[in-house]
């Protein structure tokens, strides 16, 4: 029974990102401008709450025998986790949906390929979270259940959900056949179970620096929100959709947590 429960955890944000990328065999034509700005922003502000709720502070509340320090491997795991991406950022080379200038180092990789990096590089930080609140779970040694860990993989999957959608649809409107978008938008997902695979398998060792690591995906996760989601959602003619999808985002997966944690 654990181990189903951990193969769901696992398993169902990378669904979400299939469902997404499923999407291009029901829509004929690339996503509306609008309806991107509402995606990115309904997934922003899932994962800006799943960071403070979820990670930022169970992390918090696991240092509470530290006293007036107990912020402090929160600080110390969120820089890192800050940092790590900013390093990822210039590593691996990457394209954003409606950039025109590669980032990352160079390589002689397609378009096509570097938009599907770009969404993989979104997924590392959703993965690591997921592995390491269930790995929390598993330790039996936090405030963490078996809920709060379903209900971030929930969370995720909401919101990885448009990010399918949006990596699957411009590879079709670039030519790509069905199939293969699909295929590559699915594929952008699949470092999320990898990761929390990993991390689950090392719970034993996880758990003497849980605070941190909690601490950092929640880093990892703020970096992609306000250095790639945040800037595309404003992008082309001014429009609240963006900002009122991130309230609606925030919102849900607040109370999503907040009633199936009590």
């Amino acid at each position: 029974m654990l181990s189903m429960e951990i193969g769901q955890g696992l398993l169902i944000p990378f669904l979400g990102t299939v469902l997404g990328a499923g999407c291009v065999f029901i829509l004929r034509q690339e996503l509306r401008a609008s309806v991107q700005k509402a995606l990115l922003g309904f997934a922003a502000g899932i994962m800006i709450a799943a960071s403070v709720w979820s990670l930022l502070i169970p992390s918090m509340d696991a240092c509470s025998g530290w006293g007036s320090l107990a912020f402090l491997p929160t600080l110390t795991g969120f820089w890192a986790g800050t940092l790590f991406l900013l390093l990822l950022d210039h590593v691996i080379p990457h394209l954003h949906i409606h950039g025109e200038e590669p980032e990352g180092l160079h390589r002689d990789l397609s378009k096509k390929m570097m938009l599907i990096l770009a969404v993989t590089l979104h997924n590392i930080p959703e993965g690591m979270a997921v592995g390491v609140v269930l790995a929390g779970w598993l330790s039996g040694q936090t405030e963490i259940t078996g809920s709060a860990a379903l209900i971030l993989s929930v969370g995720i999957a909401i919101q990885n959900f448009p990010e399918g959608a949006i990596i699957s649809m411009p590879l079709r409107a670039a030519g790509m056949s069905r199939t293969r978008a699909f295929l590559a938008g699915a594929a952008s997902g699949i470092v999320e179970p990898l990761g929390g695979l990993l991390t689950v398998a090392a719970a034993q060792f996880v758990t003497p620096i849980l605070p941190y690591l909690l601490a950092f995906a929640a880093g990892a996760m703020v970096y992609v929100v306000v250095e790639e989601l945040l800037p595309e959602m404003a992008e082309g003619k001014h429009s609240h959709v963006g900002v009122l999808s991130f309230a609606a985002g925030f919102t849900l997966m607040m109370a999503l947590d907040v009633v199936f944690s009590a």
